[in-house]
């Protein structure tokens, strides 16, 4: 199980820092994804970062302005958010996949099978 942290509200223009931990078992093998959900849409990619931390992967819409990292010590993913827009309104999860692959990233709903629950970041304009 995994526990996202660290939304919220926002302006335009601001930054947030999203939290991915584990509440069981650690996910220091497994490459980590940020999806996000607004209403009426369907779950899409945002990031994802291999389980290394030297392969990362983002979505064209955030590239630039979002940043994912890993401490694997602490078995913690992150999601930094600057320059954060109304249009990033969503509801953020961070799943888990493991892979036999160090640097392996995933990018799809379908490829990761360990999922949190959301957080919830709304952007005013």
């Amino acid at each position: 199980q995994l526990q996202a942290s660290g939304g919220g509200l926002v302006q335009a223009g601001g930054s947030l820092r999203l939290s991915c931990a584990p509440s069981g078992r650690p996910f220091r093998s497994s490459c980590m994804g940020w999806f996000r959900q607004a209403p009426g849409k369907e779950r899409e990619f945002v990031a994802a970062i291999s389980w290394r931390g030297d392969n990362t992967y983002y979505a064209d819409s955030v590239k630039g302005r979002f940043a994912v990292s890993r401490d694997n010590a602490k078995d913690t993913a992150y999601l930094q958010m600057n320059d954060l827009k109304p249009e990033d309104t969503a509801v953020y999860y961070c799943a888990a996949r493991a892979t036999l692959g160090p640097g392996y990233v995933y990018t799809t709903v379908a490829e990761f099978k360990d999922w949190g629950q959301g957080t919830q970041v709304t952007v005013s304009s």
